[in-house]
């Protein structure tokens, strides 16, 4: 019978079997978008940034921009 592997060592051994500890293991964050339309905002939904979003694309609804500070 085969003894428990700890989560860190199946981690590297199914990455690249070196099992060192100074490997550290970063996570991939996504890009933010530093400003979200406004339909998105709207709805919470991921904006992609482009001049036409792909949410507005696909629902072929103008996409507008409005600064943050001008909404309030």
């Amino acid at each position: 019978m085969s003894s428990p592997q700890s989560p860190r060592s199946s981690y590297s051994q199914r990455t690249n079997g070196n099992d060192s500890d100074d490997d550290c293991y970063v996570p991939r964050t996504p890009r933010r978008t530093p400003m979200a339309c406004t339909f998105c905002r709207g709805r919470k939904l991921k904006c992609d940034g482009r001049s036409v979003c792909a949410n507005c694309n696909k629902r072929g609804i103008p996409c507008t921009y409005v600064p943050v500070s001008q909404q309030n």
